[in-house]
């Protein structure tokens, strides 16, 4: 599922939630072309960490476990940005995923 976020500019960007198949495909890169350097350098640090440790046979571990955790990270640092959740199918995934919590309604 994608989901969409909105600033209070209008800017709007959609996000896939759940496993990263591209950073599984192509490690710390779709967090560069994102934009997102912090987490893209933190990828590739860890990487070469793990690489030079293991000779270069442990590099693709850090990958695997980015893949499963690089989308929630993305979109919380978009919440923090000032993104908000667009339509209400957005909000209630991620509410029931753990991201977000629930807002009180109105009644």
């Amino acid at each position: 599922m994608k989901a969409k976020f909105r600033n209070d500019a209008g800017v709007t960007k959609e996000v896939k939630v759940g496993f990263s198949w591209t950073t599984f495909f192509f490690g710390f890169f779709p967090a560069l072309i994102r934009g997102d350097l912090k987490w893209a350098a933190i990828m590739f640090i860890t990487a070469f960490a793990v690489g030079a440790f293991t000779l270069g046979f442990g590099a693709w571990i850090p990958g695997i476990i980015f893949s499963f955790v690089y989308n929630k990270i993305f979109i919380k640092d978009l919440l923090e940005k000032g993104y908000r959740p667009a339509d209400e199918q957005t909000q209630t995934e991620l509410e029931s995923r753990g991201i977000i919590s629930p807002v009180a309604k109105a009644v």
